[in-house]
């Protein structure tokens, strides 16, 4: 991912008003970011920890995503995320909903999707164990391949109709 600076990440938001936008809170390590190994941006804002965000390049572009958590938590023993693939205890995927941009938000449309509930797939799918006898390196640049494409489409289906 190219890096961005805070006025980029803000400015990419395409599912938020501007009161949303004012409450936007980055990562306390946002100046640290490595933008060489990240495929998306995604965090849980610091205050309000129902709010999460993700920002995926669609087109070459920053496009941002304002995400809300689901107030429970699932009492399945485990979960999956639609995100990265990777097993997770039950209550470490939670469901993320976004406003959809433009006309469909506006009337209250929305997508959905089970995330690992602290947003860190990309480097869920970096945390590679050790290969096994029949696996090769490139089973984990697969994983992290289609993390990024699963992210993109992701942010895509909130652009939908939004023309």
């Amino acid at each position: 991912m190219r890096p961005l600076t805070e006025k980029d990440v803000l400015e990419s938001f395409v599912n938020a008003d501007d009161r949303e936008l004012e409450l936007v809170e980055l990562p306390h390590d946002f100046p640290l970011t490595e933008w060489d190994h990240l495929d998306f941006l995604a965090w849980r804002d610091p205050h309000t920890h129902s709010r999460g965000y993700i920002v995926a390049e669609i087109d070459g572009e920053p496009t941002g995503v304002v995400l809300r958590a689901a107030s429970t938590t699932s009492g399945a023993r485990h979960g999956i995320c639609n995100i990265c693939r990777t097993m997770q205890p039950g209550n470490q995927v939670t469901m993320f909903t976004a406003r959809k941009a433009g006309r469909a938000g506006q009337k209250g449309d929305s997508v959905g999707t089970y995330i690992c509930a602290d947003l860190s797939c990309h480097e869920n799918v970096r945390l590679a164990l050790p290969l096994a006898p029949n696996e090769y390196r490139a089973s984990v640049d697969m994983k992290i391949d289609g993390t990024a494409r699963r992210s993109r489409a992701f942010v895509e289906r909130v652009l939908e109709e939004a023309a």
